[in-house]
């Protein structure tokens, strides 16, 4: 009794600052490119429904990131939409000021409250477009990654350095930097110089979580760009803090950070092989169960699960719930999905056909289109049984992700007499929420162990759906093959050709599974539920940073 009674005393004392480059909290802010910004959204609405004190910031992207659109040709196209925020945020009557190359950047700073179900986070939008800098410097928070190294370390300047000093201002008496992700390290500069340069006692306040399983993904910045744009952050020791060659953000963050962890078990092992000598836990990621459960499933949470929203864990009663009340929630669902993909693409898709959606960032690694390996084979496993909708921005300077999207447009209009496949452009929080409340079958394939974590596949369960996935982030965790969803191969060393021959087989088993033995399909639905959703949630999550790093 004692231990609870000093732990909530603590509580009351604590504030932890949330620091991420980017944050998505609705498809309206366009402040997000895609899981890092989500996930960051998830943390702090869970964060607003606990009532725990916690404090964000991020950039404030005018021009945001891009609207997708996708010309005759199947080629992406980007469209840079002017973002007004005073419709949501209120802009606050001060301004800071950092030194960037020697001059005074001035940085406003907008207000936006998350509300949740016990209290609210407030959530501080760092801005540079303002009359009293100059135009180059406006135009530092204009785009989100889409700039060059220099734009880059100028917009994480402005993201640490800049949103320690709003904080100053607004949140006294912070007791914890979480930085998640290195581009908000600079925060630790700014700590450093206001604690006479002691690494312990910065070391103290700050805990870092790394999202990155790809060395490639980790900024790094040469020291003659670093000390033209930081001049006196820089401390004389930073070669033993960032990294001899060049500055490491990451390594710069595992240097100032009390505790360090990845984003599931998997990632934390890959994170402490890319930086051995650190100590790199890991807490696996959730979603917030609120945002990313439909209207459907919600009634039927309500229904027979009361205190679900609250209570999450509840939902591992979900064998509880009666099969025909889950059938029926999913075809709801699945018709609120069907209904938009043929208004937007006159596919003719039907409610009665397999739903296999594949959502996420085009890039390389995520193969999507692995399952094209041997049209023949998929053609006729198909054929009048599976409908297929893809969906996906990639990065404007990757050209092979926007290749991967013309190869999927191009095979959709090639075989469209006879595969049902539809690419559904502007993939958004909207357009998630929308695949992952409808979709029977969520599908990821990516490269393993390039994962680190994925998100996506939990939303599907919170809504009645499955997953058909390599064993790479959250789902080697959770998976049960065949038993809670299907896993598709668990061997690094796999060719792609074998990873297809491999998913083939697990493609066939589900559609047989589905046509040939509802009974079982809905003991799957109903073991997707019930496994992941009670664990794979934000609240499960925010409260082990909680416990693990912020206490």
């Amino acid at each position: 009794m004692r231990r609870t009674v000093d732990r909530e005393k603590r509580k009351v004392l604590m504030k932890i600052a949330y620091f991420c480059m980017e944050v998505g909290l609705n498809e309206n802010i366009p402040t997000y490119s895609g899981g890092l910004g989500v996930l960051a959204g998830d943390h702090i609405k869970s964060a607003a429904d606990l009532n725990l004190p916690l404090v964000a910031v991020t950039l404030l992207y005018k021009r945001g990131y891009f609207i997708q659109n996708i010309n005759g040709m199947g080629e992406q196209e980007e469209i840079y939409p002017y973002f007004d925020p005073r419709a949501f945020m209120e802009q606050l009557p001060f301004k800071v000021t950092v030194r960037i190359e020697g001059r005074d950047v001035h940085v406003g700073v907008w207000k936006y409250n998350q509300v949740g179900l016990r209290g609210r986070v407030p959530v501080y939008f760092l801005d540079t477009d303002i009359p009293l800098n100059s135009p180059e410097d406006r135009l530092i928070t204009h785009y989100l990654y889409g700039g060059d190294h220099h734009t880059r370390i100028c917009q994480e300047v402005v993201l640490g350095i800049g949103g320690y000093l709003a904080l100053k201002r607004l949140e006294r008496d912070v007791t914890t930097y979480h930085m998640n992700e290195g581009h908000a390290v600079f925060l630790t500069l700014a700590l450093l110089k206001d604690h006479d340069g002691s690494v312990e006692r910065v070391r103290e306040k700050c805990v870092f979580t790394t999202h990155t399983p790809v060395p490639a993904g980790h900024d790094r910045f040469s020291y003659d760009l670093a000390h033209r744009v930081l001049g006196p952050y820089l401390p004389p020791n930073i070669k033993d803090l960032a990294g001899d060659k060049e500055l490491n953000t990451t390594i710069l963050a595992l240097n100032l950070s009390r505790a360090s962890n990845g984003v599931s078990q998997l990632h934390g092992e890959v994170s402490r092989q890319m930086f051995p000598g650190y100590d790199i836990g890991y807490i696996t990621n959730g979603v917030h169960h609120l945002s990313w459960t439909g209207p459907e499933f919600s009634a039927l949470y309500d229904e027979h699960l009361p205190g679900w929203r609250e209570q999450p864990q509840l939902l591992s009663k979900a064998h509880d719930i009666p099969d025909e009340a889950v059938r029926s929630a999913k075809k709801k669902a699945k018709r609120r999905l069907i209904s938009y993909i043929n208004a937007v693409s006159g596919a003719g898709f039907s409610e009665e056909l397999l739903t296999v959606c594949f959502a996420r960032r085009a890039a390389a690694y995520k193969r999507a289109t692995l399952i094209f390996a041997d049209m023949e084979y998929l053609l006729n496993l198909s054929f009048d049984r599976v409908q297929y909708i893809f969906a996906g921005k990639a990065h404007p300077k990757d050209h092979a992700g926007k290749d991967l999207i013309k190869e999927l447009v191009r095979i959709g209009k090639q075989y469209e007499d006879r595969l049902r496949l539809v690419f559904v452009p502007n993939y958004n929080i909207w357009l998630g929420a929308l695949m992952t409340q409808g979709a029977d079958v969520w599908l990821n394939t990516p490269r393993r162990p390039r994962e680190a974590c994925g998100t996506s596949g939990m939303k599907v369960c919170f809504n009645g759906g499955v997953n058909m996935s390599v064993l790479d982030g959250w789902w080697r965790e959770a998976c049960r093959d065949r038993v809670n969803g299907w896993a598709v191969g668990d061997d690094e060393d796999q060719t792609d050709e074998e990873a297809a021959g491999d998913l083939y087989q697990e493609i066939d088993d589900l559609v047989t599974t589905y046509y040939a033995s509802p009974r079982k399909w809905t003991d799957v639905m109903k073991n997707s539920m019930a496994d992941v959703s009670p664990f794979f949630n934000t609240h499960r999550m925010v409260l082990e940073y909680l416990h693990k790093y912020y206490l």
